[in-house]
């Protein structure tokens, strides 16, 4: 029966019924894709002007080329390469956190229990059940031990159904209690919800809160700048009259294309995916992307003890018992571990252990005496019971909680006092303490005292150093566990959490909520915590204005992670609802992962920042030197070489800026490393895009590089340069200058660290920008010409004359103020 099918046999029968998953929907094709790009008010605006250029151009006889619609018809193509380019990294990303997501589960494989993928499960297979796990495909129960199934998912009945052996459980529906071992019957599309397999630990990639405050941002900003469009091309067709309305309408189109950010969604959703990408190889797998932004402005982490801030390794250190065979037996039947595989519960696997160390069989113990019946460990009754046969009559063996225990069983009130001082003392020392005991008949009372089981489960290595780094960065950390108060309190202290005391569950049951909340305020520490203490904890703190991380494995801990800012879930112990309701997986199940999850999401929004300010910037910079300019042309009526109103740049070369320049150095931004956010409090979800040093650092850069520009239009035609020359001059100082600025636009809240690509990026587009006045074909596309040695000398003092001030700037902003946010006290 436990053997199950041969690895030849699955694979031959995974050829015929194919994978237990509905089949993977085609990706969209790359002309669709390249084709999407273009779907943008702006982009459709530029496509008309392109349009109405090629018509003006052909109805004036098609002479020489359109050298304005190449140019134009060139960005765009570039423009839509990038976006392409964009959306395939960040779906690759998304594609690899969605192979690692998929959900495991245990069968036997040529006679051993192995963890597979349930895509991979074929009829026949023999799939082992336990509570909190998702049905992966339809099958029929061979082994039913206290199996209760939630079906509603499924038949829609509320309650859940009592599953004995021989009866069938269907897939997507939920094992809320007991175990089993299931045959499977049908999988993929032939099972009663195929579609859950898919379901399951599967990415949720909508837009974030953050994404839809840019988006309306965004928009914001587009329709002011769409209305200044209008009024340039009615004042341009004021001055210039209509034979000029083709010139006018493309510069007032690649203003409008200037200055509003249109690389920014796509940037975001790229920074983000990289992101989660680069959590994923610190064992934090992200299911919604929404948790990237909530993890910045976490201020509470609320953890579990055990496998968590512990190894997960427990070890019998010792059984005081004074009947040394009957606690062995409990030890082995009250227990629902694999015997020989170690699979299930650590502390039930090492139980088993430390009976064999004993010379006890368990095999041959648990065959020797069969289960009858059973009651599954709850982590409300905090007990388990196991009814087996001996000798041809029902003997029951109980395991759980001491203080449970102790009160079940028939003992004179000096012998309970003598246990539960051994329990006290135990617990001082930090291990875990489990009691048993057993009866003749079924039942539960009236209970033969057994012996305590003393267990120690080490602390990570790890812990210690990670709560440090939580605490320096402004976040309490909470132990919350089912263990007693004194163990909780001697493995706290041990790796860095300070509590006057620890406040069990019982204790939190009697609290009002405005005392709840004073608890929370002051207790690190929280033991003998049911499920529903948990939900009210997180209310009470979120109640208290904090941002709350909550860890939880089991079934009855997934209304706790849902209320949750960030639920995390246990990616090896943890059960399936648990890691559907989560934000976050730990897939080693290790505390140190979460504080890495948060620095990582920290992180993050720094590069947000990054490039919000590096964008808007260029943008601001542009938008004051068209304007500026060509009011002070109206007014002086200062024209050019062909007659026609002297303006800064032309709207070929305002798009070159705007899409060439600025969207490789913005994509290099999220690839910006920050391990000083760390050394911050929490970010204030509530903070604007643009705080007030961002807006600061985006106004004074822009106005600077503004003046420069304005500068550069009005000195040189004094050194003998030319109209054309010194537009040239003009357009290849603010390329270079906004490139070169995307340094000092680094420097938010943290000293930046290396960026190498982002240095390869600047160097080659700064080689770029020189390109355009080197080669004659880029030269002419963007109407540049030779500027000689002044002009070149010009640039150059420009750009490094900004370019310092700027760095000197954020430098000195930097270390006068290097944390402009609030700090919180611990």
């Amino acid at each position: 029966m436990r053997q199950g099918l041969s690895s030849e046999e699955a694979r031959a029968r995974r050829e015929r019924y194919g994978p237990n998953a509905l089949p993977e929907e085609q990706s969209e094709p790359m002309w669709r894709r390249f084709l999407r790009q273009f779907q943008s008010p702006l982009i459709y605006i530029l496509l008309f002007a392109l349009a109405f250029d090629l018509f003006a151009w052909i109805q004036e006889g098609a002479h020489g080329l359109p050298v304005e619609s190449i140019a134009i018809a060139f960005i765009l193509l570039l423009n839509a390469g990038l976006g392409v380019f964009q959306e395939y990294r960040a779906e690759a990303a998304l594609s690899r956190l969605q192979d690692l997501s998929a959900p495991q589960v245990w069968t036997y494989r040529d006679g051993t229990l192995a963890r597979i993928p349930s895509s991979e499960l074929v009829p026949g297979d023999l799939v082992r059940l336990e509570a909190g796990d998702r049905i992966p495909a339809d099958g029929l129960l061979h082994e039913a031990d206290g199996v209760l199934v939630d079906e509603a998912v499924v038949t829609g009945e509320s309650l859940p159904v009592e599953k004995p052996a021989g009866e069938e459980v269907l897939s997507g529906t939920l094992l809320v209690r007991g175990k089993g071992i299931a045959e499977i019957r049908r999988t993929g599309l032939e099972s009663t919800l195929g579609r859950m397999a898919q379901m399951l630990g599967g990415i949720e990639a909508g837009e974030t809160p953050l994404e839809r405050r840019l988006t309306t941002f965004g928009h914001q900003i587009a329709r002011w700048v769409l209305a200044l469009a209008v009024v340039l091309v009615a004042l341009g067709l004021l001055f210039e009259g209509l034979d000029q309305f083709n010139r006018v309408l493309f510069f007032a189109v690649a203003l409008a294309v200037a200055a509003v950010p249109e690389g920014l969604p796509a940037v975001l959703t790229l920074t983000l995916a990289l992101g989660i990408e680069r959590m994923s190889r610190r064992q934090a797998l992200v299911r919604r992307m929404v948790a990237v932004e909530a993890l910045g402005s976490v201020t509470v982490i609320a953890t579990d003890k055990t496998g968590t801030l512990t190894e997960n390794r427990m070890q019998v250190r010792d059984l005081d018992t004074p009947d040394p065979e009957r606690a062995l037996r409990a030890m082995v039947l009250a227990n629902d571990a694999e015997v020989g595989t170690g699979v299930g519960d650590p502390l039930e696997v090492s139980l088993l252990e430390y009976s064999r160390e004993q010379g006890t069989d368990p095999l041959t113990l648990q065959q020797e005496y069969p289960r009858r019946s059973s009651v599954p460990f709850d982590s409300a009754r905090k007990f388990m019971r196991v009814t087996v046969e001996e000798a041809g009559r029902p003997v029951s063996y109980v395991k759980g909680a001491p203080e449970v225990i102790l009160n079940r069983c028939r003992l004179t009130p000096a012998e309970r006092k003598d246990w539960e001082r051994k329990v006290a003392e135990h617990a001082g020392e930090g291990y875990r303490m489990l009691a048993l005991a057993w009866r003749e008949g079924e039942g539960e009372q009236d209970l033969e005292f057994a012996g305590l089981v003393s267990l120690w489960d080490p602390p990570r290595p790890e812990v210690p150093d990670a709560i440090r780094r939580a605490q320096e960065a402004g976040i309490r950390v909470l132990m919350i566990t089912g263990d007693h108060p004194a163990t909780a309190l001697v493995v706290a202290r041990e790796i860095g959490i300070q509590s006057a005391r620890a406040i069990t569950g019982h204790e939190l049951q009697s609290l009002t909520p405005e005392a709840l909340r004073q608890v929370a305020r002051e207790i690190n520490v929280f033991a003998r915590v049911a499920p529903e203490d948990k939900l009210r904890l997180v209310e009470a703190l979120q109640a208290d204005g904090e941002i709350v991380a909550m860890t939880g494995d089991g079934v009855n801990d997934a209304p706790a992670l849902k209320r949750s800012d960030v639920g995390v879930a246990m990616g090896q112990r943890g059960s399936d609802v648990t890691r559907e309701v989560a934000d976050l997986v730990l897939q080693d199940d290790n505390f140190a992962t979460i504080v890495t999850a948060v620095e990582e999401g920290r992180s993050i929004y720094e590069n947000i920042q990054k490039f919000i300010r590096f964008l808007f910037s260029t943008n601001l910079a542009l938008v004051l030197l068209v304007m500026i300019a060509a009011f002070t042309a109206v007014l002086l009526n200062a024209r050019d070489d062909a007659g026609a109103l002297l303006l800064p740049l032309t709207a070929v070369q305002l798009l070159w800026i705007n899409i060439v320049a600025d969207g490789p150095p913005a994509l290099a931004l999220a690839l910006d490393h920050n391990r000083e956010v760390m050394r911050q409090p929490p970010r204030d979800p509530a903070a604007p895009l643009l705080d007030t040093p961002s807006l600061r650092f985006v106004v004074s850069t822009g106005v600077v590089k503004a003046a420069v520009g304005l500068a550069l239009l009005a000195l040189m035609p004094q050194f003998g340069l030319s109209i054309a020359t010194t537009i040239t001059v003009v357009f290849l100082y603010e390329s270079i200058a906004q490139l070169v600025f995307v340094y000092p636009a680094r420097r938010v809240n943290v000293p930046p660290e290396r960026n190498g690509v982002l240095n390869g990026i600047i160097i080659l587009s700064i080689g770029l920008q020189v390109l355009t006045v080197l080669l004659p074909p880029l030269r002419q596309m963007l109407g540049l010409t030779p500027m000689g040695l002044t002009g070149t000398i010009a640039v150059a003092v420009s750009v490094l004359a900004t370019w310092g001030a700027a760095e000197l700037l954020s430098h000195v902003r930097w270390r006068v103020n290097p944390s402009p946010r609030r700090v919180r006290a611990m």
